[in-house]
């Protein structure tokens, strides 16, 4: 395998979810790669309208495409068809990433070989102006399978699953994103974690954009049905992956 120094950004949207788009392209222009990196970002419409490539300036590093309604669990899965970087970043449409944020990510990959993923701490973006920090964020270094699925089921998961930074191969055998139709990207970084040692960067990677039309976001939701399908597929597949106990390894020749 070719190790290429590129980190590909993957964003799904909706049509209508394109009125972040731009100041998600700015974060990512402001952003300063370690010596020989370059970046990509890779955009799946979970929808066939077109419309949200209006929104997106004229730039040979986005990579736009269309698809099937599926959710944006499937639409990050097929972005990552098209992505060609040794590590992938995970960034929704109305989010922003931080200053610095993927040359922190690729720093701590590449300084810890054996990790398969890591994940940053997020500020809260509230209605009227104001970040927040997280309220639950691990300290810096090694972040468990164990801690994340005991804080996941006290109902206290303490990262933004769309924070992730996560080595390409990794990400591509455990198949993307699940096709859920919400908790995908908590999901996946349950899943990096019950197979690969991952890392917690203290220093905030994400601005996570809170607003109404987020539908886990309300609290109500917690108590629907679905809500506790999805818990149950979430936690039927990690105990299906500790049983196994099949364990993602870095090979010298991979990335």
């Amino acid at each position: 395998m070719v190790i290429v120094p590129l980190i590909s950004v993957i964003t799904p949207v909706y049509d209508g979810g394109q009125r972040y788009l731009r100041d998600a392209y700015d974060s990512l222009t402001r952003q300063e790669l370690p010596e020989g990196w370059s970046w990509e970002w890779i955009i799946q419409e979970d929808g066939r309208t077109g419309r949200p490539a209006e929104a997106l300036p004229p730039d040979p590093r986005i990579h736009y495409a269309a698809g099937e309604r599926g959710g944006a669990g499937i639409a990050r899965t097929l972005g990552l068809a098209r992505a060609t970087g040794a590590v992938v970043r995970a960034l929704d449409a109305d989010d922003l990433l931080t200053e610095g944020a993927l040359h922190r990510d690729i720093t701590e990959l590449t300084a810890h070989p054996e990790a398969g993923w890591c994940i940053s701490s997020a500020l809260d973006l509230l209605p009227d102006g104001h970040l927040v920090p997280g309220p639950y964020d691990p300290p810096p270094g090694p972040l468990s399978y164990a801690a994340l699925r005991a804080a996941y089921e006290a109902d206290r998961f303490p990262v933004v699953g769309t924070h992730l930074a996560v080595r390409s191969d990794l990400l591509t055998l455990v198949g993307g994103w699940p096709a859920l139709p919400a908790l995908e990207a908590l999901a996946l970084v349950l899943t990096c974690a019950a197979l690969a040692p991952g890392r917690m960067i203290s220093q905030p990677g994400g601005i996570y954009r809170k607003h109404a039309a987020q539908m886990t976001a309300h609290p109500e939701y917690r108590h629907e049905p679905e809500f506790a399908t999805l818990r149950t597929a979430i936690l039927s597949r990690l105990d299906a992956l500790e049983h196994t106990e099949w364990r993602w390894t870095r090979s010298p020749k991979g990335n």
